[in-house]
């Protein structure tokens, strides 16, 4: 297939800029593969009617850190330029890897200040400085400050890294630092959200045990990538960005002991289900994962464990959309896309969400 067949047409005002409140009242459209009705438009709240007694829902519970920084170069002739940065992988307690702009205008040795007005004071100027840089844009910072106190800082300093179709809109605000968090957010690492996460609340999750759907946590950081389009008119010759995860044993165990006994695997966002597809084997038994993942499904990939997914709307030619048309089936996710966008659903990392049931499952 080529990559403008994953392209479609979004009204404007069909990306939502705020999530619904409660997270739980977002709307959610329903999608069966080869069922007389396609299509049905539920809500969120309404997942415990729609899942079984026996069903394991799996969470990401990796944490958003505020991302992206803004500061000048300082200590060289030629001026003190602006430079935006988004920090992307962590390398150790004091070095990240960043995306910078614009990154001509530094060189291995630059020193990078951060912000000068800090609440607290011994993190009133953060520095950097340039260890290496890489191709498209890609620094290593070692930063001043190691391990926690270089955490605090970032937070002080970072705002919350909105993708571009939000943040090109608004300014990115303090309310943002909720909005973009899921509530089982726990492991720091991810410069994106896993924004199927984003609709669930103590309510939403107390009523799915007591149907006796059980809660999973893996952990996956995700990365810059998951905003990429798809720039290659191949598919196939388009190279995703590397996450970091961890799928632990006793995870795989419950996962493998629910599927046994009948019970469905739900992953709650993309993120959720790649990570899952990469610990199993084609069998599709589960084991302890840990490390990097740079799976890209698209139609044609056999899906080896998860039966069902939780997911937003995603970008035209990204390999989120391709995701879902792997799932559920090409001509049907165009549909469904056609549906959603005619019955007014918000799109996007803010917007409504899917349920998704696997074509064959």
């Amino acid at each position: 297939m080529r990559t403008d067949e994953f392209d479609f047409e979004l009204p404007e005002d069909r990306i939502a800029l705020r999530p619904a409140v409660p997270r739980d009242t977002a709307r959610l459209l329903v999608v069966r593969p080869h069922a007389a009705a396609e299509f049905e438009d539920r809500g969120v709240g309404d997942l415990p009617a729609l899942l079984r007694q026996g069903d394991a829902l799996v969470v990401n519970d990796t944490k958003v850190i505020a991302a992206n920084l803004r500061g000048r170069r300082i200590g060289r002739a030629g001026g003190e330029p602006a430079i935006a940065a988004t920090l992307i992988r962590r390398l150790d307690g004091s070095r990240w890897q960043a995306l910078v702009r614009p990154a001509k205008r530094l060189a291995p040795g630059d020193v990078v200040r951060f912000g000068s007005e800090g609440r607290v004071c011994f993190l009133e100027q953060l520095d950097a400085t340039v260890e290496a840089k890489g191709e498209g844009g890609e620094v290593t910072f070692a930063f001043a400050f190691h391990g926690p106190a270089l955490d605090a800082a970032l937070e002080e300093r970072g705002d919350m890294p909105l993708p571009p179709y939000i943040g090109s809109r608004r300014a990115v605000d303090e309310r943002d630092r909720s909005d973009y968090q899921t509530m089982f957010a726990h492991e720091e690492g991810s410069v994106a959200a896993p924004t199927a996460g984003l609709h669930f609340t103590e309510r939403l999750v107390q009523a799915l045990q007591a149907r006796g759907v059980a809660l999973h946590r893996v952990t996956l950081h995700v990365g810059p990538g998951t905003f990429l389009p798809v720039k290659t008119d191949d598919p196939t010759d388009h190279k995703m960005h590397a996450e970091w995860g961890v799928v632990s044993a006793d995870t795989a165990a419950a996962l493998n002991a629910a599927r046994k006994s009948g019970g469905r695997i739900v992953a709650v966002g993309s993120t959720a289900l790649r990570l899952l597809e990469s610990a199993a084997a084609v069998d599709g038994m589960l084991s302890a994962f840990s490390g990097d993942t740079a799976l890209f499904i698209t139609p044609g990939y056999r899906f080896k464990v998860v039966d069902a997914m939780v997911t937003n709307f995603h970008l035209p030619r990204s390999t989120l959309f391709m995701l879902v048309s792997a799932f559920c089936g090409f001509d049907l996710m165009r549909r469904a896309y056609a549906h959603a966008i005619a019955a007014g659903y918000r799109f996007y990392s803010y917007g409504d969400a899917c349920l998704l049931f696997r074509a064959g499952a």
